[in-house]
């Protein structure tokens, strides 16, 4: 089984480069499924019903969001409606949607699960280490579970990728926008990578126009951070997994440009 796993896509460019890249990809690779980051989406905060709609006619198997997931306020019925569209898992349990989902592929069934990280980020959610365990129990290491951690911290999600090992066939971090070189499957069956990067506009401050990121950064001053154009590219992994034993064998780091 293949799969690819896209990083956080940012704005109206990251939605045209994941339209272009993922029929790329897929000509490269025989993919069985495609899951997306998509928490910035929508003008870079967020996700609306129509982006979404859109991003699943462009070949997007699963959505997941991460802490934007609420600034855009028509998307809250949608997650209850949208089982392929998911939000951190430890979020209150009475907020819209779920964090996790299954869904069917032609090589069988995969889960997707993600939790939000809580070092450096917006404080309110519970234990994203707890919250898996309890995703986690009735399910078996020889299903095809994919994890997903939206964080701050490199450490934290070593540690999270550590403590699932064995237990999914891959651990993915998100939200730094930045992807990592330490893509690898651990001893116990489990690809693993850091961050999976952005898919969106490379000349700019993680998705931003780079002239008011460097405004705040030298003045403290408050500036709008309007989502950049120029040299898109699709960054991400392709997990392969044996879905007789739920490990994976490998995980390849991708870059697509489309300009």
């Amino acid at each position: 089984m293949k799969i690819l796993y896209v990083g956080d896509i940012v704005g109206s460019p990251g939605r045209r480069t994941f339209t272009v890249a993922v029929e790329r990809l897929r000509a490269k690779h025989p993919l069985d499924a495609v899951i997306v980051n998509a928490e910035n989406s929508a003008g870079g905060r967020g996700l609306t019903p129509d982006i979404a709609e859109s991003l699943f006619a462009a070949g997007a198997d699963v959505l997941t969001l991460g802490d934007h997931t609420w600034d855009q306020r028509d998307i809250l019925p949608y997650l209850d409606q949208e089982p392929r569209v998911i939000r951190p898992a430890n979020f209150a349990t009475s907020c819209p949607g779920r964090g996790i989902t299954e869904i069917e592929t032609a090589s069988g069934r995969v889960t997707v699960l993600q939790v939000i990280g809580r070092v450096f980020m917006p404080p309110h959610a519970d234990c994203p280490f707890l919250t898996a365990d309890r995703l986690l129990q009735g399910k078996n290491s020889a299903q095809v579970i994919l994890a997903e951690i939206h964080a701050e911290a490199t450490s934290e999600k070593i540690a999270f990728g550590r403590y699932l090992e064995g237990r999914v066939s891959s651990v993915v971090g998100t939200h730094t926008h930045v992807q990592t070189s330490d893509n690898e499957v651990l001893p116990g069956g489990t690809a693993y990578i850091t961050d999976l990067g952005m898919t969106g506009p490379r000349d700019s401050v993680l998705g931003r126009e780079v002239e008011p990121v460097l405004h705040r950064f030298t003045t403290g001053m408050p500036a709008r951070f309007t989502v950049a154009k120029d040299r898109l590219a699709l960054e991400g992994v392709v997990l392969t997994i044996d879905e007789r034993t739920g490990k994976a064998t490998a995980i390849e780091r991708v870059r697509e440009c489309v300009e």
